[in-house]
């Protein structure tokens, strides 16, 4: 019997990617000499993480819609033909056992076109408001894999599977890491740590509120370690100075999260879903800037459970001085944030995935 083959598609943001990504390596796991292929949309950052992971990867030319007025939705009807028929030659020629989809332009053609071949497809659904892509795809996907309850809204029932999202496996304990992680960061054990978390490329309005605040986090002792992302590093190094740390990256987020006593984040799912397992106090601060507002939806998700507390972009510069200083000054709602994200984080997501791939595997 040949190795089971699976083409894996998911892009153009890191909340696509890694959970591709995650779902490939649980499945290496237990098919040690299977053989998988990535698809992915040229020049998105896909095409430079998954060979990173060691996997192979095409291209395909594909971009989403512009969803104001923009010449680019000119090409789109012909990126998407161009994408069908490369994804059919694609398919053809690697004839997968499975095409598994995680959101993202590319896995739109590619799924699609799996499906028209009687290719089994699996989709998976990272945040509580449905991405396009993915609607598009749900009545060809045979499974539907979610992270949130109530998503009979965009799918059909009898296909949806509560999982949760994939994450990586040096989250699932950081506890044990809290010592290694106040040294790696050179940190007081004495005082308050606040990891802001913006994105890997920042996030402008986090960035202006965290520097308008410095002068309260120094009057309140707090120390600072603070990701400002690549295109604002320039404008924000310069601060850093004694409890202060500005980072463009941070290369270890289990020793950031482990170093942490309360954090302030924007609500893409990837995000959340770490936060959830991390078990610490979350402020979040959605991007309103998201397709359907689905950061402050995801983010609403969990604050409605009493689990992280809700500021929005908008209302951040008149509210967040006593928003912070509210969960800052009570140890009581520290810790029973804490208690209420922990209950909501799942551990076991990919592997409740790759068990669903199974299943498929198995039917006739």
């Amino acid at each position: 019997m040949r190795p089971y083959r699976f083409i894996i598609s998911g892009g153009g943001t890191g909340g696509h990617i890694y959970p591709a990504i995650a779902i490939a390596n649980e499945l290496k796991r237990r098919f040690s000499n299977a053989e998988f292929l990535f698809v992915g949309a040229k020049d998105r950052m896909e095409m430079e993480k998954v060979p990173q992971a060691g996997y192979e990867i095409e291209g395909l030319w594909i971009s989403g819609i512009q969803r104001k007025l923009s010449m680019r939705n000119l090409k789109f009807p012909f990126k998407l033909i161009s994408s069908l028929v490369k994804s059919r030659a694609i398919l053809k020629k690697f004839k997968p056992d499975v095409a598994i989809g995680t959101g993202g332009y590319a896995s739109a053609p590619l799924l699609r076109a799996a499906s028209s071949k009687g290719i089994p497809c699996l989709i998976q659904e990272q945040n509580s408001y449905a991405g396009i892509t993915n609607k598009w795809l749900k009545d060809k996907a045979r499974t539907i894999c979610v992270a949130y309850d109530g998503m009979e809204r965009f799918f059909p029932s009898e296909k949806l599977v509560l999982t949760g999202n994939p994450v990586r496996d040096d989250l699932l304990d950081i506890s044990a890491n809290r010592n290694e992680a106040l040294s790696f960061f050179d940190l007081d054990p004495g005082k308050k740590t606040l990891l802001v978390l913006g994105g890997s490329l920042g996030a402008r309005n986090i960035n202006k509120l965290i520097d308008n605040s410095l002068e309260m986090f120094t009057s309140e002792g707090i120390q600072l370690i603070w990701q400002c992302g690549k295109f604002y590093h320039e404008e924000y190094k310069d601060r850093s100075m004694g409890a202060v740390q500005v980072h463009a990256f941070l290369n270890r987020m289990d020793l950031a999260y482990a170093a942490a006593d309360i954090i302030i984040s924007r609500a893409g799912a990837l995000s959340v879903s770490e936060l959830c397992l991390v078990g610490k106090p979350v402020i979040f601060i959605p991007s309103p800037n998201v397709a359907e507002d689905h950061q402050t939806k995801n983010a609403r998700a969990i604050a409605d459970k009493n689990a992280a507390v809700l500021l929005r972009e908008a209302e951040a510069a008149e509210k967040f001085e006593n928003v912070f200083r509210e969960v800052l000054h009570s140890e009581e709602k520290q810790r029973t944030l804490s208690e209420n994200i922990r209950k909501l984080a799942r551990p076991e997501a990919t592997r409740a995935i790759v068990n669903e791939i199974e299943k498929i595997l198995k039917k006739p």
